[in-house]
C-alpha cells in the first residue's frame, strides 16, 4: 500500500497515558513525562492519565492492564527501567501482556541510539507492541531518548499505528 494511502487511514487524535517508572522520580523532577505530555498535546493528542509507579513489576503490570483495557485509551508510554539494573523490570513486567510486539520499534530506537551513543546502545531493552487493540511502548527514562523515540519513531506514525491497531 502506497504511504499516502496509509496516511489516509489514521484516527485525528491519540488518547494516551503517560507512565513513568523510577523509584526516585516525583512529579516535579520528572522531566521525561512533564516533556512528553506536553509533546503529545502540542500533536493534539489527548492526556487520558498520568502516573509514576516504583520499579514493581507487579504495580506496573497491573497498570498497564488497567488502561489497555480502558477504550478511552489509545496509547500507553512508559519512560523507564529498560536498563540491566537489578531494578529496571518494565520489559519483564509488560511484555508477557503484549498479544503482538513491534520488534522494530527497539530495533530502529537502538539504531538511532547508536550513532547517537555508539556501542552503549545495547543496553537498552526497548520495545513496543499491542496489548489488545491498545499500542504499548517502553522507552527508557532519559529526556534524551525519550525525545529520540518520540520525535523520530513513534510521533510521524502515532495516528496511523492507532488506526491500524484500532481494527485489530
Amino acid at each position: 500500500m502506497p504511504d499516502a494511502e496509509h496516511r489516509s487511514k489514521q484516527v485525528d487524535s491519540v488518547p494516551c497515558a503517560v507512565v513513568t517508572v523510577s523509584d526516585t522520580r516525583t512529579e516535579a523532577t520528572d522531566a521525561s513525562g512533564a516533556w512528553l505530555r506536553e509533546r503529545l498535546a502540542q500533536e493534539g493528542h489527548l492526556l487520558h492519565s498520568y502516573r509514576i509507579l516504583p520499579d514493581e513489576p507487579d504495580q506496573v503490570r497491573n497498570a498497564v492492564r488497567e488502561l489497555a483495557g480502558d477504550p478511552d485509551c489509545r496509547a500507553v508510554f512508559l519512560c523507564g527501567g529498560t536498563g540491566l539494573a537489578p531494578r529496571d523490570t518494565t520489559i519483564e513486567a509488560v511484555e508477557p501482556l503484549l498479544d503482538r510486539r513491534l520488534d522494530g520499534f527497539g530495533e530502529l530506537f537502538r539504531m538511532l541510539s547508536f550513532e547517537r551513543v555508539g556501542p552503549s546502545a545495547m543496553l537498552s531493552r526497548a520495545m513496543g507492541g499491542l496489548c489488545g487493540t491498545t499500542l504499548v511502548f517502553v522507552m527508557p527514562g532519559s529526556p534524551d531518548a525519550v525525545r529520540l523515540a518520540m520525535e523520530r519513531l513513534i510521533l510521524p506514525t502515532l495516528r496511523h499505528l492507532a488506526a491500524v491497531a484500532e481494527r485489530g
